[in-house]
């Protein structure tokens, strides 16, 4: 038989019955695959089906777990934090409340003297996937490795160890899709959003029958029926949806933002690639200009010492030029000076031939005047003839 039950994913729902101490038994004995035996409500901060507090719910249990070690039953005390979101941008959130935890006093065990905490278990609830995997329940327990690798079984239970670490179970409701191959996928198959019934989600078509022979899912199955005819669970639910839909339209007019401004944003650096280009350009013209502005100032400079070298040859060449003017003047002077000498010279050679035919007229011979002037006698030949 096919029956109305509320949907358990809206918050004011999933409060109504996990503040119930047989479901909060049921629904974490399934998680924790141990007999859960006993469970409270921790006090905490309730996220309330107000606008600003509506993203998140969470709510911490002191669960006493009944464990098997051989033949012996042990009980042992867990603190489970549940936390239930149907968005995907929670996690910080989720850090701060595990933060919280760990600094929380109040976790200490009462009978320890060394400040030992209780083992925590972190269960996320979660109205969206996460990344690539597939399977709707995962659980991320924490090991004790030796060197090599080597679980160290002596070390899981450690209270020390328990203390700094924690487990967490991971339910991914989209992936919840009718399958029941064990206790915690039954349990939880009160959250398949596959059965939602008509227009809205509030409702669930869930087939009773399959419950027929468990008395604890008939029980939540009884409550959440309760909690579909309640009017005040109904309004709360109509909130959440008005809540729901304002995040979507937000989020829309996010996406469409995001949307143009990614567009802008490869305008904008497009246009930076082309200033990037240009100015590399630029870059290396200026590079090409300081070059040849180099290779100028090296001609230059090599033009001015050639020119320096061509003043320096000029004024010596200048002043060769003034002592060839003045060794050619001396020179012009010596000539006239020899010009006179050898008119001299002439005048005389012209008086001692007069002198000499003079003499020679009187009757002298060649011999007597060579004896008379001093002038050796080839010579007196010579003026002779």
């Amino acid at each position: 038989m096919f029956i109305h039950v509320a949907n358990p994913i809206y918050d004011s729902v999933f409060k109504y019955i996990m503040e119930d101490e047989r479901i909060a038994k049921t629904m974490l004995s399934a998680l924790l695959k141990k007999e859960v035996v006993h469970v409270t409500v921790r006090p905490h901060e309730y996220s309330n089906t107000t606008r600003d507090t509506l993203s998140m719910f969470r709510i911490d249990f002191a669960a006493t777990v009944r464990e098997r070690e051989g033949d012996v039953e042990k009980d042992r005390v867990v603190l489970i934090e549940l936390q239930k979101t149907w968005l995907n941008t929670e996690t910080l959130r989720f850090r701060q409340y595990l933060g919280a935890q760990y600094s929380n006093k109040s976790n200490i065990r009462e009978e320890d003297e060394k400040g030992f905490a209780y083992p925590m278990v972190a269960v996320y609830l979660l109205g969206h996937r996460v990344g690539n995997i597939n399977e709707p329940i995962v659980y991320v327990n924490h090991d004790v490795f030796d060197y090599n690798g080597n679980i160290v079984k002596e070390g899981s239970e450690e209270p020390f160890v328990e203390s700094l670490t924690h487990n967490s179970i991971i339910v991914q409701i989209p992936l919840l899709h009718g399958n029941v191959n064990n206790r915690l996928e039954k349990v939880l198959s009160v959250f398949d959003q596959t059965q939602v019934e008509g227009n809205t989600q509030q409702v669930l078509k869930i087939d009773e029958d399959k419950y027929a022979d468990d008395n604890d899912m008939l029980y939540v199955l009884h409550k959440l029926t309760a909690a579909a005819a309640n009017s005040e669970m109904r309004q709360d639910m109509n909130v959440e949806d008005e809540y729901y839909k304002a995040i979507e339209d937000r989020d829309t007019a996010i996406m469409q933002r995001d949307k143009i401004l990614k567009e802008q944003e490869e305008q904008l650096s497009q246009q930076s690639e082309q200033l990037s280009q240009q100015s590399e350009q630029l870059s290396q013209q200026n590079e090409q200009l300081s070059q040849q502005s180099e290779q100028l100032s090296q001609q230059s400079e090599q033009l001015s010492q050639q020119s320096e070298q061509l003043s320096q040859q000029s004024e010596q060449l200048s002043q060769q030029s003034e002592q060839l003017s003045q060794q050619s003047e001396q020179l012009s002077q010596q000539s006239e000076q020899l010009s006179q000498q050898s008119e001299q010279l002439s005048q005389q050679s012209e008086q001692l031939r007069n002198m000499a035919k003079a003499l020679f007229a009187s009757g002298m011979t060649e011999e007597q005047i060579s004896a008379m002037t001093g002038i050796d006698a080839e010579n007196v030949a010579k003026l002779l003839n």
